[in-house]
């Protein structure tokens, strides 16, 4: 059950609300302010007019709804039938590119991609951006079933998609140009795995031809691996500066910095600087594959990339979702309060500064092109309210009392039932 029942009024006042002092455009922790709702948005916070309604909220944290800038939709919810037999990256690739080409028909797709949203939706997202697996004729399929979903959920949650190919089959001419269209006609972002091949400078200047032809934003998985030698990020970073290419880049994951010797490292965190890039660190999918050994080994480091040492530098980081209950992450719900919960944890975002509640909301706002998070008058009175009144008390508890206020009214946070999925996961 919600803590909290907002009275049924025109115009609600929230008094002795927390929320992260950088919301506020002030420096420091937390603060307490009021917050005023009406019509569905947030107002000017003067002299209470007759009818206004007023709520203690005793501390109670609120924030604006929250961005997920990388999830994997299409593969959400597979593990029943594709468990990843041993924890590893390459199992995961193996047995997802088994079940894909078995079992993602748009039915599937489709079902397994509107269970997510729902839980996105119920844990107080309002904008996801996934990545789809795009090796033909998959990219026909799920890109079609995208666009529906997001006609079906406008309003709820604002919907893009970036495509998802090995950089081996990124060349200017051929089946990878078809999938650009695809993209481009779906009002998509242009995306790729970039991994260690001798002519991945060319590739690399392929793709950002193909996207600035299309007007495309560009999305990059990056050097997911415990493997030093592995250094595609800077690749990314010194192609972009070569070329000019000028709209937005993100680039995930970035693992194989935190291993690499500590002036190489640095010096590549200068040239994405330079170069204007965007990182998003996945923490609880790179925890699960990173560095696992298999039985009787413990691993030795956390999978995470450098995210102190880029904020130092200016560079935007921002925290996601990644793969939920598939074989790359056997857990997770698309809930972005266990997102910066456990990046908190993972990357001791504590004892450090104090704005990467903005990792959540203002970072993948800007790096995908969704509209700010904001809780200044006339911004959309989209919030999420939980009991805690610190860090501490947030991050302590899963918060599944939260409320979340869309237009200004609680939504119903009844979460999808896993039964619902049981006819997909019957195995052949």
């Amino acid at each position: 059950m919600d803590f909290l029942t907002l009275p049924d009024a025109p115009r609600l006042r929230l008094v002795n609300a927390t929320v992260p002092a950088c919301l506020l455009g002030q420096p420091g922790d937390l603060a307490r302010t009021a917050l005023t709702l009406a019509g569905g948005r947030l107002a000017e916070d003067g002299a209470a007019p007759p009818g206004t309604a007023e709520l203690d909220l005793r501390g109670a944290m609120v924030l604006p709804a929250f961005i997920d800038m990388h999830t994997h939709l299409d593969k959400g919810h597979i593990w029943p039938r594709a468990p990843n037999p041993d924890g590893s990256f390459a199992g995961a690739l193996a047995t997802v590119e088994g079940d894909r080409a078995a079992r993602w028909r748009a039915e599937d797709v489709r079902a397994r991609m509107d269970f997510a949203l729902r839980c996105a939706y119920a844990h107080g997202t309002r904008a996801i951006r996934t990545h789809l697996d795009a090796r033909p004729p998959q990219d026909g399929i799920s890109f079609a079933v995208f666009r529906e979903l997001r006609t079906e959920w406008r309003g709820r949650i604002e919907l893009q998609a970036a495509c998802l190919v090995a950089i081996d089959g990124v060349e200017a001419d051929g089946p990878f140009r078809d999938t650009a269209d695809i993209v481009a006609a779906s009002g998509g972002v242009l995306g790729a795995v970039t991994y260690p091949m001798p002519d991945l400078r060319d590739r690399l200047r392929a793709f950002f031809r193909l996207a600035a032809e299309r007007g495309l934003a560009a999305d990059f998985h990056a050097d997911e691996t415990g493997d030093p030698s592995v250094a595609t990020l800077r690749v990314i970073a010194e192609t972009v500066l070569e070329t000019g290419f000028d709209a937005p880049v993100v680039v995930g994951h970035c693992c194989s910095l935190a291993v690499q010797p500590e002036a190489e490292a640095l010096a590549t965190l200068d040239l994405v600087a330079k170069a204007g890039l965007h990182i998003v660190s996945l923490p609880m999918c790179n925890l699960y594959l990173q560095d696992r050994g298999g039985a009787g080994r413990t691993p030795r480091w956390r999978g995470v990339t450098l995210v102190h040492e880029m904020a130092a530098r200016g560079i935007p980081v921002s925290f996601a979702s990644d793969n939920t209950r598939d074989p790359f992450y056997a857990y997770g719900d698309l809930d972005m309060i266990e997102v910066l919960r456990e990046a908190t944890r993972i990357a001791h975002l504590d004892h450090s500064r104090d704005d990467w509640a903005l990792s959540v909301l203002h970072r993948p706002a800007a790096a995908c092109g969704f509209a700010p998070p904001s809780l200044a008058p006339g911004a959309p009175a989209d919030l999420v309210i939980c009991k805690a009144r610190s860090w501490t008390e947030l991050f302590a508890r899963p918060q599944a009392d939260r409320v979340v206020l869309r237009a200004g009214r609680a939504i119903d946070r009844s979460l999808p039932d896993y039964a619902e999925l049981d006819p997909l996961m019957v195995t052949a």
